[in-house]
C-alpha cells in the first residue's frame, strides 16, 4: 500500500505480524459510545473505487465505506467478515462461502456475482485498474492482458483473448471457488486487500459516477459527493449488518500540506491526525501526553532508482549509492531518532526478518567509494532527487543528496513539485529522471507483501521497473509452500536478491505518531489497516 507520508491482508497457519500492544482495547459499548461527528486529517486521494485505488489515502476511506471477505484483529489474524469459509485442500484451488444479509448503499444484495464482476473488471487489462496485479496469482489472468506491440506508438493494442477470469468459478449466489495460477497458503490473507472488496453492479455500469459517490456496502456511506482536495464526508450506514460504526458521521478534511493540517489540529478543527510532522513530535508528546499515541510500525521508506534510465543499471552504482547514506544520522536530527534504519526489505516485526540483511545498507563512506570507482566512477552529472510536495521529505531527502555529494562527488538538485496523485501516476509511467522518495506498508501480513508488488516483474508497485528471474522464481517457491514457516527461507532468498542489486534503496521502517483530541473517548488502531475509525468512540457533546 502505498501512503503520501510513507508508500501504506492467513490461512490459520502461523501469523506473520507480532504486534502485541498495538491497539488501545475498546471499552464495553453503552449507549454514548454512539454519535457525533469524527474529524480526520486526509489527503487528496487517488480514487475512491476499489479496483482503481492502491495508495494510503484512497484506501483510509474505502475501508469504511466498502467491507471485504476478511479484515484482521490486533495481532494481524484474519478474521472473517463477509466471508464465512475459505478452504482448500492444496492451497491452489480455493472455496469461499458467503455469508448472508449483507447489502450495498443502493439496496444490492452482496452475492458472489459482485465478487467476481468486481476481480473480472480489477484483472482486465484495458481497463488499467491500479489493483490489476493483486489478482495475478489467478488462472487466466495472463490472458486478459494485452501488449502495445509499439509502445507510445501509433498502433493499438490488441483485444486480450479474454474478459473474464477462467479461475473463477461461481457456485451458488453465496459461494464461488478460485483456482490459482500456483498454489499459495497466504491467498486467504491477501483477500483481505481493499482491492478485493465487492463491488455493486450499478458502480461497474457507471465507474466514474461510483467513485465520486461510491456505493458501498461498508460500516459508512457518502453523503453528497467527493468534494475534490476540500473533504470527503461520510454518516453511518443503517444497513450495515455487522458491528455499527461508533461516530455518526466521518468527515475527511483534505490538506494538500501536513504542516497546516497539524495547525488546524492544534487549533481544534481535527479530531485524529495521523503522522504528526516530524518536527512537532516533541511538543506533541509534551502537549497530548495519553492522547500522543506513539508505536512502531510496518511502513517501509526507500528510495526508488529509475532503472530506464543508464545511469542507474549498474548495481556497483546503486550500491555505492546506498552505502553512502548515513541513515542514523539522518533519523536522529529529522526525525527526532524515531524511525528504525533498515536492515533489509521486510519489517522487523514480520516473521523472517534478519537483522543486518542488507550488507549495503550500512553506512560505509570508503567502501562506496570504492565500489563507485570499480563501477567505472559517476559519470551521469546532477542528479535529480524526487520527492511529493507538501508531505515533509525535503529535509531528509536533502540529506541523501548531502551526503552523496560530500562522500562521492556527485552533485544534485531536489524536486518536489507534484502533489502525490500527480506523482504516484509518473512513477507508475516511470518517468522520473532520479532517485525517487516512495514508502510502503503491508497490505496483509505476509512476508510476500514486501516482494512481489515491488520488485516481481510487472508487480502493481514496481515503480522501479526492475526485472529478475532468479527473484521471480523464488517468491514463486515461497507462495508454492505449504504453510508460512515453510516458506520464509524461499522468501529470504528473494531478499538476499534485492539487498543485493537494489532496485530500492532501504531508508527505514518507520513509527506509528497519531495524536488526538478531547472529543475521543476511545482511539482504535490496527497494526495493519491503521486508524480504525469506525471504531474509534467520541466523548458525548457537551
Amino acid at each position: 500500500m502505498r501512503g503520501n507520508s510513507l508508500k501504506a491482508v492467513v490461512a490459520t497457519a502461523a501469523v506473520a505480524l507480532i504486534a502485541a500492544g498495538c491497539t488501545s482495547t475498546p471499552e464495553p459499548e453503552t449507549p454514548s459510545d454512539v454519535g457525533g461527528e469524527l474529524r480526520i486529517y486526509a489527503s487528496e486521494p487517488a480514487s475512491l473505487f476499489p479496483p482503481m485505488a492502491d495508495d494510503n489515502p484512497s484506501i483510509v476511506i474505502i475501508r469504511q465505506l466498502y467491507k471485504g471477505l476478511v479484515e484482521y484483529d490486533a495481532k494481524g489474524a484474519p478474521v472473517n467478515v463477509i466471508a464465512d469459509s475459505i478452504a482448500s485442500t492444496d492451497n491452489k484451488v480455493w472455496t469461499i462461502k458467503l455469508k448472508s444479509g449483507f447489502k450495498f448503499t443502493n439496496d444490492e444484495t452482496v452475492t458472489a456475482d459482485n465478487f467476481i464482476d468486481a476481480w473480472n473488471f480489477t484483472a482486465y487489462g484495458p481497463n488499467a485498474a491500479t489493483n490489476s496485479y493483486f489478482l495475478s496469482s489467478i488462472a487466466g489472468y495472463d490472458e486478459m492482458q494485452a501488449t502495445d506491440p509499439d509502445g507510445d506508438g501509433p498502433k493499438t493494442a490488441p483485444e486480450p483473448a479474454a474478459k473474464t477470469l477462467s479461475g473463477l468459478k461461481k457456485i451458488d449466489d453465496t459461494s464461488f471457488e478460485v483456482t490459482l495460477k500456483k498454489p499459495f497458503s497466504g491467498f486467504p490473507a491477501q483477500v483481505g486487500y481493499s482491492g478485493f472488496f465487492p463491488v455493486a453492479k450499478a458502480c461497474l455500469a457507471d465507474v466514474k459516477g461510483c467513485t465520486e459517490k461510491p456505493i458501498g456496502n461498508g460500516p459508512y456511506k457518502i453523503e453528497g459527493s467527493w468534494e475534490h482536495n476540500v473533504q470527503v464526508k461520510l454518516s453511518r450506514n443503517d444497513g450495515w449488518t455487522a458491528s455499527k460504526g461508533k461516530a455518526d458521521n466521518l468527515t475527511f478534511k483534505i490538506y494538500d500540506k501536513q504542516e497546516t493540517g497539524y495547525a488546524d489540529f492544534k487549533a481544534g478543527e481535527l479530531d485524529i491526525f495521523e503522522s504528526v510532522p516530524s518536527a512537532e513530535v516533541k511538543a506533541a508528546k509534551a502537549a497530548y501526553g495519553e492522547r500522543f499515541f506513539q508505536k512502531p510500525s510496518n511502513t517501509f521508506t526507500y528510495v526508488g532508482m529509475p532503472l530506464n534510465d543508464v545511469r542507474f543499471q549498474d548495481k556497483g552504482i546503486r550500491q555505492a549509492l546506498s552505502l553512502a547514506i548515513n541513515r542514523q544520522a539522518i533519523i536522529d536530527a529529522v526525525f527526532d531518532g524515531r524511525f528504525s534504519a533498515a536492515q533489509g526489505v521486510v519489517s522487523p516485526n514480520f516473521l523472517g526478518y534478519r537483522d543486518g540483511a542488507c550488507p549495503n545498507c550500512k553506512y560505509d563512506p570508503v567502501k562506496a567509494k570504492q565500489i563507485l570507482d570499480a563501477a567505472g566512477g559517476w559519470k551521469g552529472g546532477k542528479i535529480t532527487l524526487w520527492a511529493n510536495a507538501g508531505a515533509g521529505h525535503e529535509r531528509w531527502m536533502q540529506a541523501v543528496g548531502d551526503g552523496w555529494k560530500k562522500d562521492l562527488g556527485i552533485d544534485y538538485e531536489l524536486n518536489t513539485t507534484l502533489q502525490f496523485p500527480e506523482y504516484l501516476a509518473k512513477g507508475d509511467a516511470h518517468q522520473f529522471t532520479g532517485p525517487f522518495r516512495l514508502g510502503w506498508g503491508p497490505d496483509y501480513p505476509w512476508f510476500e507483501t514486501y516482494l512481489a508488488p515491488l520488485y516481481y516483474t510487472k508487480g502493481s508497485s514496481n515503480a522501479s521497473g526492475y526485472t529478475n528471474p532468479a527473484f521471480d522464481a523464488a517468491v514463486d517457491e515461497g507462495n508454492a509452500a505449504k504453510t508460512q514457516d515453510e516458506g520464509v527461507k524461499s522468501y529470504q532468498k528473494a531478499e538476499d536478491i534485492i539487498v543485493d542489486e537494489l532496485p530500492v534503496i532501504p531508508m527505514w521502517f518507520g513509527m506509528v505518531s497519531d495524536v488526538y483530541s478531547e472529543n475521543v473517548k476511545t482511539f482504535v488502531f490496527n497494526p495493519i489497516s491503521g486508524v480504525e475509525y469506525d471504531k474509534v468512540v467520541l466523548n458525548p457533546a457537551k
